[in-house]
């Protein structure tokens, strides 16, 4: 006889991540592409961090909610120069930090709007992969140095998307001591499939969407 089962709400699901990963890993819900019964699910169940890849998909999701008390939005998604009035007076948090250029256009957009300059994480090309964002290891500590002389907030930690075909271990483990040789405090890495192994290689941020949603809308 087959028995049907139900599938777990959004709500029972971040329950279930929640004590898996303990109080000292903040999940920060993916909430690129899903709809907005999701987004409710997943406000109802008591989730406050949020994570997008475009500016322009978290304005329409987030710009009516900005209101909603510990609400805190991070850009996780590689940002345009011209996007960054957009992004500074929107996110709380900007993980992608990858190039001076970028870097100088956020300085000028906080100065220009007024914003409270949000906290930034760089993120790391940890595999040198050409097609990907992310500052290379080698030129990280040049691009740290500048950001913490001249952003007016918060420089905060790390970020890495790992290769696709590569094991994850090995990119975690290389953005963690990047992370304490540069006494940055947050470590933002591991996604749905590895959000584990990124766990108890000692991260401090992961990113789950399919995890947490399930499939995502088409």
């Amino acid at each position: 006889m087959h028995i049907k089962t139900e599938t777990p709400t959004i709500g029972e699901t971040r329950s279930a991540i929640l004590a898996e990963i303990g109080d000292a890993v903040t999940l920060v819900a993916v909430s690129k592409r899903q709809s907005d019964d999701r987004l409710v699910a997943a406000l109802e169940s008591g989730q406050r961090v949020f994570g997008e890849n475009r500016v322009q998909e978290a304005e329409r999701h987030w710009q009516t909610r900005r209101h909603i008390p510990d609400l805190e939005l991070r850009l996780i998604g590689p940002l345009q120069t011209n996007k960054a009035e957009a992004a500074v007076t929107l996110f709380d948090v900007i993980e992608t930090l990858d190039r001076e250029k970028l870097l100088v256009a956020l300085i000028r957009a906080v100065e220009r709007t007024g914003a409270s300059p949000p906290d930034l994480l760089i993120q790391v090309n940890t595999g040198n992969e050409p097609q990907k964002a992310g500052v290379s290891i080698d030129d990280f500590p040049a691009l740290l140095a500048r950001a913490r002389s001249s952003w007016p907030g918060a420089i905060r930690g790390v970020m890495c998307i790992p290769p696709i075909d590569a094991p994850p271990a090995v990119h975690f483990e290389i953005l963690k001591k990047l992370a304490d040789e540069y006494d940055l405090p947050d470590v933002s890495m591991g996604m749905s499939g590895d959000y584990q192994l990124a766990v108890r290689c000692g991260a401090t941020h992961i990113r789950l969407g399919t995890a947490l949603f399930g499939a995502r809308d088409a």
